[in-house]
């Protein structure tokens, strides 16, 4: 068995047409599932009409693609990411710098719990850039994976992947909601 990453949506299409499955149509449908909240959609507004600044100055145009991958987990699942092409718009007046923690601090706090007999909790949380919202002015054109959308002028409302101000903002979210739940900053 072959298997190839799709480099577009009617790529993606296309392989599930050739192979008779459905793989890739139900990994789009599922990653559009959870990030279409991203998105406000804009009726009767032209892709001309967002250029020229008539309906929503001060906005930009922000393509999107999509990322396809398999994971190599014995079921060779098909995933798809919506991403924003960020690097291609602007850099927001907003502040856009979010620390990491580094792999040594991590460890410390791990041997540190481990030596005074903690208890460590860690969890994933999915599409997580998609509970901040975005902190800078873009509209895009729904593409393919859109569906009955496709073509609809749209606001980008919440933080993709990709874009520069994602992180912060998902960060600033993270920190306001631990506050509220008694947890404080060190």
């Amino acid at each position: 068995m072959v298997l190839k990453n799709p480099k577009s949506v009617k790529e993606a299409y296309e392989i599930d047409l050739i192979t008779g499955t459905n793989h890739w149509s139900r990994a789009i449908e599922k990653e559009m599932k959870n990030v279409r909240i991203a998105f406000e959609k804009l009726d009767n507004v032209s892709e001309v009409q967002m250029r020229t600044g008539k309906v929503r100055p001060g906005y930009s145009y922000c393509s999107t693609h999509m990322n396809f991958d398999i994971k190599m987990d014995g079921k060779f699942t098909r995933k798809a990411r919506l991403v924003a092409d960020g690097h291609k718009t602007r850099p927001p007046s907003s502040i856009t710098y979010s620390s990491v923690v580094s792999r040594d601090s991590v460890r410390i706090a791990l041997t540190t719990a481990s030596l005074n007999s903690l208890e460590v909790s860690a969890c994933d949380i999915g599409n997580a850039y998609l509970n901040a919202q975005c902190r800078e002015k873009l509209w895009t054109v729904a593409g393919p994976e859109f569906c009955s959308d496709k073509g609809s002028i749209m606001i980008i409302a919440r933080a993709l992947y990709g874009l520069i101000s994602s992180e912060a903002g998902w960060r600033s979210t993270l920190a306001a909601t631990m506050e509220t739940l008694g947890y404080r900053s060190t």
